[in-house]
């Protein structure tokens, strides 16, 4: 009798905790959803529901990414090590960002693709860097957990005269010398994705500006500050700005500022979608016009929007919107100018389906003419026949002989191939464990100011040795 009761009243309690905790699952989704979307005032109830559902999230964090690549690509694929092909005859070089596998840390290699061989490699000290850093900035609130040594990602490296570096990882901008030592660092911005040279020797680099520029009215009273720091951002205002070869600001302006003073403002708050969209900009590369022609001038840059599959022209000097390129290209990255009339653009090709964002066949690179208005692909054949497909990121330029360089970020692999379609060499970044790491926005350079600035360099490097 006593067996049968306890049994009894244990599926009781059973089912008890059942309902319970089923209640308690819609509320506290409820209390999330609230203070991700913003549309009820649930105060500091709704901040601890998020807090607590963040936790196996920042679990994951701290866990560690060891920027792995789960996918394959092509057949063959999972032979290569490193380089696998043909030299180049040309001197061209390849700054080469990568993840090491080996050594978990991210390093930046200057490699002759005359040999495959490593000529420079630079290992700044992340650490040490991320320690000057002011942390009661909200914006840098958990910079050295989540950008550490062994988590910060060395992103488009620029190659200076002197040698050094300056790269970010969607956080400060740096600079390091030779020696990949700190020279400075900007903590004024959230700096991320590309980093391109202007025609007077100043970078422009998107990044996110705090405050946001956008009205509270979009993205409701009460988030600011307290956002940030719990982990929100109610919305993504990315910014283009320009910087100093010595780490300053000199020209700022909000994306969503920019879209709203040209009347484009529907973009930012369209129609027809459950809730409000905190990132429609996604910007994710500044590409500056160094001369002029007949469709740009000196100072002019091209934007590419990821999340708007759209290319504008910009005018900085008169805050106008000069050319929009839509309904060709799908969260694409990448312009480049490549003479007075034509740009290329890497096409991810990346697109939502019912299962979900995935690349539509292949990614592709896209070239747009102004003066026949007309797109083109080039070397189709070519990326298809190598299955080169990554649904963010990825890289492009198309050389002045007409070779093609490609990275393939999503799957750490970087290609290049002759202007007669084939396959000239392709690297995959394959550590000792077997496994493939990502890349981080490698630039080549083939140019011949990029030329004379590597020979420089190297000189430099070896007389450092010699003495």
């Amino acid at each position: 009798m006593e067996n049968h009761l306890f049994k009894k009243i244990e599926i009781w309690v059973l089912y008890l905790v059942i309902v319970l905790g089923i209640v308690l699952s819609i509320f506290v989704g409820t209390l999330v959803r609230q203070e991700l979307v913003g549309t009820v005032k649930a105060g500091f109830i709704s901040k601890a529901a998020l807090f607590l559902a963040e936790i196996p999230v920042e679990l994951t964090r701290l866990s560690g990414n060891d920027f792995s690549v789960n996918e394959e690509q092509g057949e063959g694929f999972s032979t290569i090590y490193g380089f696998k092909g043909e030299p180049l005859e040309d001197e061209v070089y390849l700054l080469h960002s990568r993840y090491d596998g080996n050594l978990k840390r991210s390093v930046v290699e200057l490699v002759d693709l005359r040999s495959f061989t490593v000529r420079k490699t630079w290992s700044p000290d992340i650490d040490q860097i991320n320690g000057l850093v002011d942390t009661s900035n909200p914006e840098f609130l958990h910079l050295r957990r989540d950008k550490n040594s062994r988590r910060y990602t060395i992103i488009h490296p620029f190659l200076t005269e002197d040698g050094g570096l300056i790269f970010q990882s969607t956080s400060p901008l740096v600079k390091i010398d030779k020696s990949s030592q700190l020279v400075w660092q900007n903590q004024e911005n959230v700096f991320h994705h590309t980093i391109e040279q202007d025609h007077e020797g100043n970078f422009w680099v998107p990044s996110q500006k705090y405050p946001y520029y956008i009205d509270k009215k979009y993205v409701g009273s009460e988030h600011g500050k307290q956002a940030w720091c719990c982990g929100i951002s109610n919305f993504n205002d990315h910014t283009i700005t320009k910087v100093s070869s010595s780490g300053n600001i000199l020209f700022e302006k909000s994306v969503s500022q920019i879209l709203m003073e040209n009347n484009m403002e529907y973009l930012l708050f369209q129609m027809g979608i459950e809730k409000f969209n905190n990132d429609p900009i996604h910007l994710n590369d500044i590409e500056p016009a160094l001369t002029d022609s007949n469709y740009w001038k000196r100072g002019d840059i091209f934007l590419s929007l990821r999340h708007q599959s759209m290319i504008i022209l910009y005018r900085p000097s008169t805050n106008q919107i000069i050319w929009k390129g839509v309904g060709h290209t799908y969260s694409q990255h990448d312009i480049d100018i490549l003479d007075d009339h034509r740009i290329s653009i890497f096409n991810n090709n990346a697109k939502h389906f019912f299962d979900g964002e995935q690349v539509d066949g292949t990614s592709n690179v896209l070239i747009y003419d102004f003066k026949t208005d007309t797109y083109s692909k080039y070397l189709e054949e070519s990326l298809k026949n190598n299955n080169v497909r990554t649904l963010t990121q990825g890289r492009s330029q198309i050389l002045g002989n007409g070779d093609l360089f490609i990275e393939e970020q999503n799957y750490g692999r970087t290609l290049y191939f002759n202007k007669d379609k084939s396959l000239k060499w392709q690297h995959v970044n394959r550590a000792d464990d077997g496994k493939i790491y990502t890349l981080n926005w490698s630039r080549i350079l083939y140019k011949r100011e990029d030329i004379i600035k590597v020979q420089q360099v190297l000189k430099a490097e070896i007389n450092l040795t010699s003495n």
